[in-house]
């Protein structure tokens, strides 16, 4: 992996204890800083593909509905607990069935 230098202004009390987790990980502050962001950049890329799918998903017009939902909800914890309910939102031009 190439690397390429990058310079940044940090709050000092937050920069103390990332050089103190660095020493207690017998590890740089840079290696931690660049383990930190690439976890960060992973998690906001999966995010974008969650959201995405999901966007893909609504697209298609198929939906539970809040009601179905909230019974669902109601039914936690009860001796009657319900099963997760299926969509019962559908575009105007499906049928049923």
């Amino acid at each position: 992996m190439t690397t390429a230098p990058f310079s940044m202004r940090m709050d000092q009390k937050i920069k103390t204890r990332l050089e103190k987790q660095a020493a207690l990980e017998e590890r740089s502050a840079a290696f931690l800083v660049q383990k930190v962001v690439a976890d960060y950049l992973d998690a906001k890329d999966y995010e974008r593909k969650v959201f995405e799918e999901a966007f893909k998903e609504a697209d298609k017009g198929v939906f539970i509905s809040g009601e179905a939902v909230h019974r669902w909800m109601e039914s936690w914890g009860t001796e009657n607990e319900l099963p997760m309910p299926e969509p019962d939102i559908f575009p105007a031009d499906r049928k049923v069935g």
